[in-house]
């Protein structure tokens, strides 16, 4: 296959992440929609590291998706103990994390 419908491909995953992000306000869903557009930036990354013949792109992968892994850990405790105290917060109740 050409690299061209992976990048066509990446390009609609991170369009379907950035339209949820704008529009969801649930933290959670919110939170998916960041790691959707992850994925996308790292499906561009190897296809672009395929077309070009170079391992850069797939070393670039490498280093997101372990950024990605640390995101998740914090990022989702973080969440999730805010959605058990309240159920239905919303993305502006998250203001209490100021302090």
């Amino acid at each position: 296959m050409e690299p061209s419908w992976y990048l066509i491909l990446a390009a609609l995953l991170f369009s379907i992440g950035a339209v949820g992000l704008l529009i969801r306000r649930n933290p959670l869903v919110m939170f998916m929609c960041i790691e959707l557009m992850l994925n996308a930036a790292n499906l561009t990354f190897v296809a672009l590291a395929i077309k070009l013949g170079d391992i850069n792109g797939q070393t670039a992968v490498f280093f997101v998706m372990v950024v990605a892994a640390a995101e998740v850990v914090v990022g989702l405790s973080i969440i999730v103990s805010i959605l058990r105290r309240k159920p239905g917060a919303t993305a502006d109740d998250l203001a209490e994390l100021k302090g």
